[in-house]
């Protein structure tokens, strides 16, 4: 068992090394099918994380200043779609753009408009979450002033959010990582096919599933890598925001 252990562990290591040498290549040498999957990730991630941002903070900042009467109820719900299963979005978005569906017409099932779908409304409860959170943080008293000095209610509304803007950006990043990673719902409605909704999760799934296990590391480094260096592009933004 202590042989059959060792051999396991090195033979992992030697995967990864291997991974490690193959992303490198792959990079290095322009792989044309490589650099299309990078692109619909990005293309894909950024699309939804703009939507979602764009619907969802401006909802987060309303919920955040006004009080309504189902805003209990209407917080239960984001709170609930934050820790929500990607697959069942995934299986949501699929059974409404099936043919049989109420939006089967758009012919959206298996392209990376219905991948873009399922991750707005995986992103927007984090984004109009988290922003409820970062307005319902910052001093009332900021409010009355802004009030007091003959501010509009959209004045107000954005010297609020600018006071939270730390949150907010964090709201974004939280939503962006929770994108980036996820394979459950993409992958039932883009299909993972290849050269028309193959991303990199999915890319890393297949490649796992036939035991290709080098490349499938090679693609989980770059994954890792682009999001490093995107997060790196929020932090530094979220840095200037306290300067």
């Amino acid at each position: 068992m202590k042989f059959f252990s060792s051999s396991f562990i090195l033979y992992s290591m030697d995967d990864i090394f291997t991974g490690i040498a193959q992303a490198v290549q792959l990079i290095a040498s322009g792989d044309a099918a490589l650099y299309e999957i990078i692109w619909l990730t990005l293309q894909v991630t950024g699309t939804a994380l703009l939507f979602a941002t764009v619907l969802g903070v401006p909802f987060g900042a309303a919920l955040g200043l006004y009080r309504v009467r189902t805003r209990g109820l209407i917080t239960a719900l984001l709170y609930t779609g934050m820790g929500l299963p990607p697959v069942v979005v995934g299986l949501f978005v699929y059974l409404v753009l099936s043919r049989s569906g109420p939006f089967g017409s758009l012919g959206w099932l298996f392209t990376p408009s219905a991948m873009i779908a399922a991750q707005i409304i995986i992103a927007f409860p984090l984004t109009a979450g988290l922003t409820m959170t970062a307005v319902q943080s910052v001093d009332p008293a900021l409010r009355v002033q802004a009030r007091s000095l003959g501010a509009t209610r959209r004045q107000e509304i954005w010297t609020v959010l600018t006071e939270a803007r730390i949150g907010v950006i964090a709201a974004i990043v939280a939503a962006f990582g929770g994108i980036i990673s996820e394979v459950g719902a993409v992958m039932l409605v883009g299909g993972n096919i290849e050269g028309k909704t193959r991303v990199l999760t999915t890319a890393i799934v297949l490649n796992t599933r036939t035991g290709d296990f080098e490349l499938a590391i090679a693609l989980g480094l770059i994954l890792l890598t682009l999001a490093f260096f995107i997060n790196g592009a929020m932090l530094l933004l979220q840095r200037n925001a306290l300067d």
